[in-house]
């Protein structure tokens, strides 16, 4: 089902959204180079091939323009620095290069990393982006993860202080005819953005939860849709029950437009087909690629300042271990591992595959997906035909589903 952007930002609100997702991997694995578990960090630069970096960026863009070309609804990327995870150190510029080559695909950047960057900068540079691309735009804006504070010499303590200011800022340039601004980390006097976004009163916000209470607040407080964890199971659930009840007390309410849900997919023709194929890719980002010179765990990111006390305290105690977020989860992947959690992803068949999506959309009460349907350094030929297949025998069915019941509601009213 193709429906063109041009019928009013032009998604029928009812009908299943369906994006990709792309990290944008580095195009040439890395295992040889690791060291014990790790890859080495900061990684040399005699690792690293011009050839293949100008190789991964001609091949993701191509592959965008499939993704238009074929009626999905958008694509998203986001911003990591100085690892071969992603080489989307600025998603604006990829964002600006693919609102020249499709015509009709959503540009989802989730998002920019507010802390870190001159925030009149970015807004000046989104408003460009919404002109360039007729106001196909989705700002997502995020924290980032520990890493990139390390590169740009910010303290983690100052993280949420200065992603609260920047939001504003961002915010007031986007919307306010002249603004002024006095701050503890940016001041400007009488501002008048030039260009405007197309989209009025302002581009959509998205906000990407990996679980923290106060990031969760700040979206429900200002009525922005999430994406809630990392993955799905009870951790999921809790994030969308605490965010539910949050919306509530701003004066909002949850809709399943509020919520999107990132989705591992991978259709063959049988699940030990997809298990062979994509559980290579899948292991390397996991044990390689995944939180390469970062720490992920929930304690140490509260040892820094990065993360509060309490801003696990809404989890239920049996999901408490996945909001560790223990990079060891991760790192010691094997493939049995693999062939047992596959068991119950959308891995498989189409049937499979898309039965398996609508049963979270419709468990999560969510209206959007962000499908991944690349891992590691899965070569351009296996995502291109990836992107085919699904468009051909999962996609239709995923554009023609409405998500009626909204579970976090009907648990509140219990």
């Amino acid at each position: 089902m193709v429906r063109p952007y041009a019928n009013a930002l032009l998604i029928q609100e009812n009908y299943m959204k369906v994006f990709v997702f792309d990290l944008l991997a580095y195009g040439e694995n890395l295992e040889h180079v690791k060291q014990g578990a790790e890859l080495p960090y900061p990684l040399s630069q005699k690792y690293f091939k011009s050839d293949v970096a100008v190789r991964t960026y001609a091949e993701h863009l191509a592959a965008w323009e499939e993704l238009d070309r074929l009626g999905y609804d958008g694509v998203g990327f986001n911003e990591h620095h100085c690892s071969p995870y992603g080489l989307m150190n600025s998603p604006n510029l990829m964002a600006a290069a693919a609102a020249q080559r499709t015509k009709n695909l959503q540009l989802l950047i989730y998002g920019n990393l507010l802390p870190l960057h001159e925030p009149l900068r970015l807004a000046e540079e989104l408003a460009m982006i919404d002109c360039l691309s007729n106001g196909r735009l989705i700002s997502g804006f995020a924290r980032g993860i520990p890493r990139e504070y390390q590169v740009h010499n910010v303290p983690l303590a100052d993280s949420r202080a200065r992603f609260e200011e920047a939001y504003e800022i961002v915010t007031r340039a986007w919307t306010e005819d002249v603004f002024s601004y006095e701050g503890k980390f940016w001041s400007y006097k009488d501002v008048s953005l030039w260009p405007r976004p197309v989209q009025q009163p302002r581009p959509k916000i998205w906000i990407p939860i990996v679980g923290s209470q106060e990031s969760i607040e700040f979206a429900a407080r200002h009525d922005l849709p999430i994406t809630p964890g990392l993955g799905g199971g009870g951790l999921r659930d809790d994030i969308i029950r605490y965010y539910a009840k949050c919306l509530a007390a701003a004066g909002h309410r949850l809709t399943p437009n509020h919520l999107s849900l990132g989705i591992s997919a991978y259709v063959a023709d049988s699940k030990a087909q997809a298990v062979r194929e994509m559980g290579p890719y899948h292991l390397y980002f996991n044990r390689t690629l995944f939180s390469h010179g970062n720490f992920t765990e929930t304690a140490l990111q509260r040892q820094a300042g990065y993360s509060t006390q309490q801003s696990t305290d809404y989890v239920r105690p049996e999901n408490q271990r996945a909001a560790q977020l223990r990079r060891e989860d991760f790192r010691n992947t094997t493939m049995a591992d693999v062939e047992r959690l596959a068991e119950g992803w959308p891995w498989g068949t189409p049937e499979e595959v898309t039965k398996r999506i609508v049963a979270q959309a419709d468990a999560a009460g969510a209206n959007v997906v962000q499908i991944s349907l690349n891992r590691g350094a899965m070569p351009h030929e296996m995502f291109i035909e990836q992107i085919r297949r699904f468009a051909r025998d999962v996609l239709p069915a995923l554009q023609a589903h409405k998500v009626e019941r909204m579970p976090a509601l009907e648990a509140m009213a219990d």
